[in-house]
């Protein structure tokens, strides 16, 4: 944490999805070209008052082999209060996909927006265009010498100065931690390795949407809370019959998208961290509209606004004011998911107001 980083009220890492430039994998498995933007752009609205497509402003449809793009969201997000962006990495059995941005942020050492990883294990399939039964590309962990391998390249990252710390250790997110095989073994393979390497071990967090109690069993240091999809103890009833309902609908393809109202959301995706034993982290979403990519089977959060999201911000920096220096992160979901319509980046409906939300809360003057 340098200077600027401690005068801010909370450490926020914005996940970043790399899938904007064409990759020859995506054109043999969806047509020449595709990229994030191909389902951003046919996006339609499947009910009234259904806000699609999402256009974006300031940085256009950009391209990430464009250094220039990359800097100019680098410095977009250090001026509105993020810390850092986590770029989510690709590994499977040796193979990497969309690698090619982060490579280049390594090796031109531009820009000089910290950054850590976030390993998205799981397999790849046709859910980004509404095919979820299509196999891409499995997720699997065949052997140590592949864990060996995975961690030296991993290495050039967690040994690069911009590289995101707690507690002295690079900060390494797992997205699946359960679909991990042998969790704790091969983490804990990884941080000896990382002794070995001259680094202090590592700090690993995974994601956790309530289905686990103890990260220490998998391995972890810690846990991201991520409760999106979470209903309210209180209309339980209610809520069941409207996900049968929904979940008939979406078997069927009939009707609409699931819809949930981003205020109503907002009771459950920040809980009472003192209710975990252990290190937990909140996440912070501005918004949630995965039909792009999944059409009516979809869920949509409607009626976001720059003010509800800055309450939720404020929720979130108040669940982490007792923590640490180092440990008052919250991880923001996130910068540029515009297929999930989850993004901080300006749009032509509210320009930049969402980022300025978050900067009034964790970057005040």
């Amino acid at each position: 944490m340098d200077e600027k980083t401690t005068q801010l009220k909370a450490r926020v890492i914005a996940f970043y999805l790399p899938q904007f430039h064409p990759i020859p994998e995506n054109d043999k498995w969806w047509g020449k070209g595709f990229t994030e933007w191909t389902n951003v752009a046919r996006a339609r609205p499947l009910f009234k008052g259904h806000n699609q497509p999402h256009i974006p402003a300031d940085l256009g449809f950009y391209d990430l082999r464009l250094p220039e793009t990359r800097l100019a969201q680098a410095e977009m997000a250090a001026n509105f209060g993020v810390e850092g962006f986590c770029y989510w990495h690709y590994w499977f059995a040796g193979k990497r996909l969309l690698e090619r941005p982060f490579n280049e942020v390594l090796s031109s050492h531009e820009p000089k927006l910290p950054f850590c990883l976030g390993w998205a294990n799981e397999s790849w399939t046709g859910v980004w265009n509404n095919d979820p039964k299509r196999l891409l590309i499995e997720q699997t962990y065949p052997s140590q010498k592949d864990d060996r391998e995975h961690f030296e390249y991993l290495l050039k990252a967690f040994s690069d100065e911009r590289y995101i710390h707690v507690d002295g250790k690079p900060l390494l997110y797992i997205y699946k931690p359960l679909k991990l095989i042998d969790a704790k073994r091969r983490l804990e393979y990884w941080r000896e390795l990382a002794i070995k390497a001259g680094l202090k071990g590592l700090y690993i967090v995974g994601n956790n949407m309530l289905d686990f109690d103890s990260p220490d069993a998998l391995g972890l240091d810690g846990a991201v809370i991520s409760t999106l999809g979470v209903v309210s103890s209180k209309n339980a009833l209610l809520n069941r019959i409207q996900r049968i309902s929904w979940g008939l609908r979406k078997k069927l393809s009939i009707g609409g998208p699931r819809v949930i109202e981003y205020k109503k959301a907002l009771e459950h995706l920040i809980p009472d961290m003192r209710q975990f034993d252990f290190n937990a982290y909140p996440t912070i979403m501005p918004n949630w509209d995965h039909t792009p990519r999944s059409g009516r089977k979809g869920l949509v959060l409607t009626g976001s606004t720059p003010e509800l999201f800055s309450r939720h911000v404020s929720d979130a920096v108040e669940s982490v004011k007792n923590y640490s220096d180092q440990h008052r992160i919250i991880f923001l979901k996130s910068w540029n998911e515009w297929a999930e319509g989850n993004y901080m980046e300006p749009d032509i409906e509210w320009g930049t107001q969402y980022l300025e939300a978050l900067r009034k809360v964790v970057k005040p003057d």
